[in-house]
């Protein structure tokens, strides 16, 4: 019988099934007592990360009103976890963070305990919530994806201090043997790792993406795995993927009920509402912001009529609601006092969501010369050159993508000044964005975001 350390789940070619070599957690719920589910986003990121995710889960009938996924204030870790950091948060912050919401999600469900899925540097707070903040106790079951459990690095006189490191204090001690078998996690919680085989970024042997290429990081591809864990690798998918995949969704569920889902993909809803905050990469509100929503052609992302939808943002940072349609494309304009106007073009949202996040793209200092500026961007994954079909612009592989591994997920264009309007293209594995430029001397800038 293979070992829980080794597990191996299997995409199957054309579909997004996966395949588990061995019964999963124990004591799973049933469908008619679902937990509510946090879900708790990376390094840099925001709750947007967890859409399809949320959709997912949605559509295989777990219930939208206990499906919560956060934004953590200043969600960048400190450079050194015990020195304050403008604009970044340490690990006692970010697990303090959880856990009152947490108590919120449990105040307002009545649920005894939760399910914690986290992904990359989420994985780092839901293990240091569980095993040093109470968590234990009203946690059932954890999904860690992509996590660097055992660090990034674990290099002698490397940013020893910093939360990547395996040499870290924080990181030496969540990884402290417990009980009598010297598990990694903390006992009394179901938990379930999701990783790469070799395609995941940060865990990688050498320091290609850490800037120090030929450089030993002393982690290995497995670096994710727990002992004491069920452990499972999904082929060829990255860093983000770990999480946001449809396999990555399948073994999850699989994790929580026993059972494989009925479908991975999303269904589509005859009403679509959409919301979402309007945030800086702090994720605090950006207050004062305006948000203008435009139907478009599809074919050259031309608006089509008046604005659907406008909105000045609160406190809150929410711009909506908003009553889309589930055929139509969108352009979202978002105008912040001082900081542009950014127009960003998404593929047809097919379901509702509270969670599409909305922030500025502010031009580098090497653009300033530019006609304009276009983003491409995958956030829930990497373009990976000998895995992905993809153009922008008519350039395939985009600009910035390597030849090798799945390390990038945006590519910008610059239009050159003096250049008219005009349409931009982007196409990734069969998802297709069309937008158009804008003038990057009155502060605009265009992106092109990916949906799956």
């Amino acid at each position: 019988m293979p070992s829980r350390r080794t597990l191996l789940a299997s995409a199957l070619a054309g579909t997004a099934a996966v395949t588990l070599l061995t019964a999963c957690a124990t004591s799973t719920p049933s469908s008619t007592e679902r937990p509510p589910i946090v879900f708790m986003h990376g390094n840099g990121d925001s709750a947007a990360l967890w859409q399809t995710t949320v959709w997912r889960f949605e559509s295989n009938g777990w219930p939208r009103e206990r499906l919560f996924a956060v934004d953590q204030p200043n969600p960048l870790a400190r450079d050194d976890d015990a020195v304050a950091q403008p604009g970044r948060s340490s690990t006692a912050e970010s697990a303090a963070f959880l856990r009152a919401e947490v108590e919120k999600v449990l105040k307002a469900t009545g649920a005894p305990k939760v399910v914690l899925i986290g992904n990359s540097r989420g994985g780092n707070t839901i293990r240091n919530y569980v095993q040093n903040g109470g968590g234990a106790a009203v946690v059932s079951h954890v999904v860690l994806g992509g996590n660097p459990a055992h660090g990034i690095w674990k290099v002698k006189g490397l940013r020893e201090n910093n939360e990547f490191s395996g040499l870290s204090a924080f990181m030496q001690q969540l990884n402290a043997p417990k009980g009598p078998n010297g598990d990694e996690v903390a006992p009394g919680v179901q938990w379930l790792t999701l990783r790469s085989d070799t395609n995941d970024k940060y865990a990688q042997p050498d320091g290609l993406w850490i800037g120090a290429p030929g450089q030993p990081t002393n982690i290995g591809f497995d670096g994710p795995a727990l002992k004491g864990a069920t452990n499972l690798v999904l082929p060829r998918v990255d860093h983000r993927e770990t999480s946001f995949s449809p396999a990555a969704f399948a073994a999850t569920w699989r994790f929580l009920t026993g059972q494989a889902p009925a479908s991975t993909a999303v269904a589509p809803e005859s009403k679509v509402v959409l919301d979402g905050r309007a945030i800086g990469a702090d994720n605090l509100a950006l207050t004062g912001a305006r948000v203008t929503v435009f139907a478009v052609d599809p074919a050259s992302g031309a608006r089509r009529g008046e604005a659907a939808h406008q909105q000045t943002v609160g406190a809150d940072g929410r711009w909506g609601p908003f009553s889309a349609q589930p055929a139509a494309r969108y352009e979202f304009v978002l105008d912040v006092p001082g900081q542009g106007t950014t127009h960003i073009y998404r593929s047809p949202f097919v379901r509702s969501s509270g969670f599409v996040n909305l922030r500025p793209e502010r031009l580098a200092s090497a653009e300033s010369g530019a006609g304009a500026v276009v983003v491409f961007t995958r956030p829930r994954g990497y373009f990976d050159a000998q895995r992905d079909t993809m153009q922008f612009d008519g350039q395939s592989p985009p600009a910035g993508v390597p030849a090798q591994g799945a390390g990038q997920s945006t590519s910008r264009l610059r239009i050159a000044a003096g250049a008219p309007q005009r349409t931009v293209s982007a196409e990734f594995n069969g998802e297709r964005l069309t937008g158009q430029s804008w003038p990057a001397a009155q502060g605009h800038t265009t992106v092109l975001e990916l949906t799956y």
